[in-house]
């Protein structure tokens, strides 16, 4: 379980060029030719949990848990198979909003815009990586949980385009057309194109 300390405002963050350095220095912890990890430690947010390949699947959730390098949720593990069974060398997780809650109820109120901003530096490094980024959006309802959500979104979709990004869901939506969230989709289950610009006029 991970219950935030406080508002992230309260918290001198690091910056996402100095959690990025980090991640590509030699650590004890884990291999980070394997893995990219930025913070390189855990603390109550994270910008990026993958792996490191030329071809990753850059799957989108609300907000981080409790998973780590070579301590992977059920969640993440999902989103691993997915993308191997899609054809991609692997991995990495990003979040519309950086602050790490086990349970999305307990995330904070209002949006920090500094953790926000520097979410969307980690989220435009996460596209560069990427000649033709593929993006699967895969929060489920929990988006709901903040009015300060979508428009993080929004931010996204607008960066995305800069990027030339392709969007994908896996599986069915909602009623509401919230894409499905990454458990209990099959190891095999193949993505398919999801219209981001217009789920957003729905929100």
């Amino acid at each position: 379980m991970h219950v935030p300390s406080g508002d992230t405002a309260t918290l001198e963050l690091v910056s996402f060029e100095e959690a990025l350095k980090a991640a590509n220095t030699p650590s004890g912890d884990y291999d980070i030719q394997k893995w990219l990890y930025a913070p390189n430690f855990y603390c109550d947010y994270r910008y990026i949990l993958g792996t490191r390949g030329k071809k990753p699947l850059i799957c989108i959730g609300i907000n981080p848990s409790t998973a780590r390098p070579g301590a992977l949720d059920n969640t993440l593990k999902s989103v691993e198979r997915i993308a191997l069974g899609n054809g991609y060398d692997s991995f990495l997780m990003f979040n519309v909003y950086a602050q790490r809650a086990t349970d999305p109820n307990a995330m904070e109120r209002r949006c920090n815009p500094a953790l926000h901003r520097e979410n969307m530096e980690a989220f435009r490094y996460v596209l560069s990586i990427s000649d033709a980024p593929a993006i699967w959006a895969a929060w489920g309802s929990i988006i709901e949980k903040r009015d300060y959500l979508s428009a993080c979104l929004r931010d996204m979709l607008q960066i995305g385009k800069e990027y030339g990004a392709s969007w994908y869901c896996a599986g069915a939506v909602t009623k509401k057309g919230h894409p499905h969230h990454p458990l209990y989709l099959k190891k095999d289950e193949p993505l398919k194109p999801f219209d981001i610009e217009n789920y957003l006029r729905t929100l």
